[in-house]
């Protein structure tokens, strides 16, 4: 990991980010707005607008680089999800839980809770669907100065409940790791 450097005799337990299907459900509104353009000169067709209906949509060039701005500035968002999809992060090792999270194209926030801290696991799920596909919310309460690290829509959040819930009731005594 370049995130963080594992300390002596810790190792990954887990590794989470969240689920594909939350992943989709946040792209599909650039698909929409990618294709919004394409639909729109026939949309104002069955509306009979005369003034739309002379434009010529493809040949003219004005009507090309706004179109191709229109789909640059969706296509950067849509990466800047994929990003952040990709790049956000829980990772449990066997003395702490880090939370990686991508703020931007550049900026990364990298938090970590030791496991002695954990006070409270709560796992939230609300939905058929979620239901369906085991999607839920992890909110980890520690005794810290972050005082909640919070999960949303990662795979299964029962099991990463209990994997976490098992290294907490197995910790060391005192603080092996530095703050």
């Amino acid at each position: 990991m370049k995130e963080f450097e594992l300390e002596p005799g810790e190792h990954v337990v887990k590794e989470a980010r969240k689920h594909w299907f939350i992943f989709l459900l946040q792209l599909l509104p650039f698909a929409i707005l990618a294709l919004l353009p394409l639909a729109l000169p026939r949309l104002l067709e069955m509306f009979n607008q005369p003034l739309w209906s002379t434009v010529n949509w493809g040949g003219d060039g004005v009507i090309r680089l706004l179109l191709a701005t229109w789909w640059l500035f969706i296509w950067t968002a849509a990466w800047l999800t994929f990003t952040r999809y990709f790049l956000n992060l829980w990772v449990v090792t066997n003395f702490r839980i880090v939370d990686i999270h991508q703020k931007g194209f550049f900026r990364r926030e990298v938090s970590s809770l030791l496991l002695n801290r954990v006070q409270d696991i709560t796992v939230d799920t609300e939905g058929i669907l979620v239901s369906l596909l085991d999607i839920g919310d992890i909110n980890v309460q520690s005794a810290g100065a972050v005082d909640r690290f919070s999960m949303r829509g990662i795979p299964h959040p029962a099991q990463m409940r209990d994997i976490i819930l098992k290294y907490v009731s197995t910790k060391p005594s005192g603080d092996t790791l530095g703050a």
